[in-house]
């Protein structure tokens, strides 16, 4: 089932209506949909490099208005729809423990997410159950999304069809390891 609702993403890239596909797919995405919109940015980015930052940026706009769906689904849709997606993402039994460090550390859950390979959709549904502030929530979306879509569109940008690969396989891995060594150099700064 996940195979053919990739094939079908994929196939919209290459329609006439694809930015409206791109929003569309980058909104539901951040919300409950398992497919990245990745997956459509960057065959469009190669195919009209000049408009890679249009594509990077309503990816961005809508992936952040999909987070803020997400998140209003967490705070008034708990049993009805944010259970469920949880439950389908493993994640549900994860959600008692989420809650206490979200409390802390709520701005860095959202930007790491952001950035990750992590469900993005499980964190917009987790900010709103554990009451994280809108608009910290909204920052946090904004800056780690902007970072994650930009970044694809320019190494599609500056780079090509040769950079592809490497988004599609490695990006995920270098974005996390940046997410760890700046988190780990705020704890350092912290004991140092």
């Amino acid at each position: 089932m996940i195979r053919r609702l990739y094939d079908w993403t994929l196939s919209l890239a290459a329609g006439p209506r694809a930015p409206v596909a791109l929003g569309a797919v980058s909104f539901i995405e951040s919300s409950v949909f398992p497919i990245p919109p990745d997956i459509l940015l960057i065959p469009m980015v190669i195919a009209r490099r000049e408009k890679a930052w249009w594509y990077a940026f309503l990816c961005t706009l809508t992936s952040v208005l999909g987070g803020i769906l997400g998140y209003m689904i967490g705070m008034f849709l708990f049993e009805q729809v944010a259970v469920p997606v949880l439950t389908f993402y493993g994640k549900m039994n994860w959600l008692a423990e989420f809650k206490t460090i979200f409390n802390q550390y709520g701005w860095w859950f959202v930007f790491i997410a952001g950035l990750t390979p992590f469900p993005y959709k499980v964190i917009t549904i987790a900010s709103g159950v554990a009451g994280l502030s809108l608009p910290v929530f909204i920052f946090a979306s904004i800056v780690s999304r902007g970072i994650r879509f930009f970044a694809v569109a320019g190494l599609l940008y500056l780079f090509g069809p040769p950079i592809k690969t490497f988004i599609e396989k490695r990006l995920g891995l270098m974005f996390t390891i940046f997410v760890v060594l700046l988190v780990g150099g705020f704890i350092l700064l912290r004991y140092i």
